[in-house]
């Protein structure tokens, strides 16, 4: 034979999956030909059985393990939720015992869903846990405020919901648009599904204050004041997330964003207020537009110097 088996076999698994040179897969093949041993040997590597049976050990290994991991955390979960369960008993004997007719209970009862919330729900939830937990802590956390409220006959419910609302969308609400299940509804629109729902949110907390407050120029001046500050928001996304060019064009342009609403959009505001309020008009010295004009200045030459790379290297990767 004109190869040595030990060299052909070495090529045997390349040849298999047609990894081999030209070269090298005729040596095989013409080897093959003249040796019994060798073709035994590849007809074995052709065998797909014992890989098969490897990747079907591989998973009954995985889902036994996944099992006994959940089994775990539920158990672990269900002796979280006794230990919690311990001071609501004690409250409600209390309670009961000093005649008070389950009042400050219900106010115990709705704060250990909080805790309970972020430590036994992700304990015992098999799927989608940042999800459920986010959700169930929402949740809890605004039973505690409105048994609070009911409890103290107070009237600041729908301001205090409304603000927690908008504080942990505005944290939380990038991590849950990233995570299943809402990242697979929202897919390429999670930062625009994210401002959304900061806005609403925004709002919302405004439209409950002033219904609250009662106060005829309430609106007025919150509108004027918030919306020229949440369009701005809007740019400053718009920017980041849909210009195409590169980081230093985004900072440039969004510098310049800033430094322009620092003085007029400030002094937009001021105007609104004037007409709606007939609030003070405020005084400007020049060095307030001067650093206006400055950061609009810086903002635009970061941008052109930007772009002036991001064409070097477009005309670096054509010619490469």
């Amino acid at each position: 034979m004109k190869y040595e088996c030990d060299m052909i076999e070495d090529l045997l698994p390349l040849y298999k999956d047609g990894a081999c040179s030209e070269a090298s897969k005729k040596a095989v093949e013409e080897h093959l030909k003249e040796c019994p041993k060798c073709q035994k040997m590849l007809e074995e590597l052709s065998d797909t059985a014992i890989d098969e049976l490897i990747v079907k050990e591989k998973d009954s290994v995985i889902d036994s393990q996944s099992r006994f991991f959940k089994r775990k955390s539920a158990t672990v979960g269900g002796v979280f939720a006794a230990i919690f369960a311990i001071p609501i008993l004690v409250c409600l004997i209390v309670n009961l015992a000093t005649g008070h007719a389950l009042t400050w209970f219900f106010i115990v009862l709705a704060a250990m869903l909080i805790p309970t919330s972020l430590i036994v729900v992700p304990l015992m939830v098999r799927e989608n846990r940042m999800f459920y937990t986010m959700t169930s802590f929402t949740a809890s956390l605004l039973l505690l405020l409105g048994v609070i409220s009911i409890y103290t006959k107070a009237s600041w419910f729908a301001i205090a919901a409304s603000a927690v609302l908008f504080g942990l969308t505005l944290c939380f609400g990038p991590f849950i648009a990233c995570r299943k299940p809402v990242n697979a509804l929202l897919k390429n629109s999670k930062g625009l599904a994210v401002m959304a729902a900061c806005t609403v949110t925004f709002f919302l907390m405004i439209m409950c204050i002033g219904f609250t407050v009662k106060t005829a120029s309430f609106f007025p001046i919150a509108l004027c004041i918030s919306i020229p500050l949440v369009m701005l928001a809007w740019a400053i996304f718009v920017v980041i997330r849909y210009i195409g060019s590169n980081n230093l064009v985004k900072i440039g342009v969004c510098t310049a964003l800033i430094s322009a609403f620092s003085y007029w959009g400030v002094e937009l505001i001021m105007g609104l207020l004037i007409r709606v309020a007939n609030a003070a008009p405020a005084m400007y010295s020049m060095w307030t537009m001067g650093y206006a004009i400055v950061g609009v200045v810086i903002g635009a030459a970061l941008a052109i110097i930007g772009l002036i790379a991001g064409s070097k290297g477009d005309k670096n990767n054509e010619n490469n």
